[in-house]
């Protein structure tokens, strides 16, 4: 799909990956570029970056109610949605000493957040020939992260669901493209000094800049190509994971031992 004459709705758009996208996506001719986040300061400077083909809106990604009641009137107001960028996320480390709750919140935010998004646009899509979602999701829904059970399983799921859209609806008309990087230089953890390093399980590959996993992005689009690896290193770790499951749990239990001891 190209993007060009395309209304595009961006969750997470008020800062890093979600920012970039929504700034490179105007830049390759998208029409209209719906920037969304949980803080509407962030969502509105974005698109005041990106100038009239933007608009902003606050959204909480957590409520399948408000994600509806925003494509709704976007439909309306444009006449399509023809891409949902489901890319709102956030990091919280931990595992069983979490409460259920903290379990819970990160399931509705990095699974069922695209879930809601589905019920939505897809009609919508179907009825006019076709769409487009774009999911991020992290090399962890393709591997794993050890600090952090719940991102690590909301992540997985994450990926399952991309993965039922595109068996289910592909032959329908809908394109489904899932980005799965690892470290980026964006907010996720909470707010970065300038100059800050990314530390951590995700950056011994490097830490990529937003706007280098955006353009990965676009290219994936239009060639309607379902992984989205701007760290090519995680197709190889993925394939070593397929091909030896229990070697590759020994080899992640060296690597947890070397982070934790250095």
């Amino acid at each position: 799909m190209e993007l060009d004459d395309k209304v595009i709705i961006i969750t997470g758009a008020g800062s890093g990956i979600g920012r970039a996208l929504a700034r490179e996506m105007a830049a390759v001719g998208a029409k209209v570029v719906v920037c969304t986040d949980l803080n509407s300061d962030s969502a509105g400077e974005t698109a005041k970056m990106i100038g009239p083909a933007a608009t902003s809106a606050t959204l909480d990604v957590a409520d399948e109610h408000a994600v509806a009641a925003l494509v709704k009137p976007t439909e309306d107001s444009f006449g399509s949605v023809d891409v949902f960028v489901s890319n709102a996320g956030y990091g919280k480390p931990g595992g069983l000493d979490l409460p259920t709750e903290d379990w819970m919140h990160m399931m509705n935010v990095h699974t069922w957040s695209h879930l809601a998004a589905a019920r939505a646009v897809i009609p919508g899509m179907l009825e006019r020939g076709g769409g487009y979602l774009l999911s991020t999701a992290s090399a962890a829904g393709l591997l794993t992260q050890m600090d952090s059970g719940p991102y690590a399983v909301s992540k997985h799921a994450a990926v399952a669901f991309a993965e039922w859209i595109a068996i289910n609806y592909g032959d329908r008309g809908i394109g489904v493209s899932v980005l799965c990087p690892q470290a980026v230089r964006t907010n996720i953890g909470g707010p970065r000094k300038p100059g800050e390093q990314v530390k951590g399980q995700a950056s011994f590959d490097g830490v990529l800049e937003p706007e280098t996993v955006a353009v990965s992005c676009i290219e994936a689009i239009r060639e309607e190509r379902f992984l989205v690896l701007p760290h090519p290193e995680v197709e190889t770790y993925f394939q070593r994971k397929a091909n030896d499951y229990d070697r590759w749990l020994r080899g992640m239990r060296r690597f947890r031992n070397r982070i934790s001891e250095g």
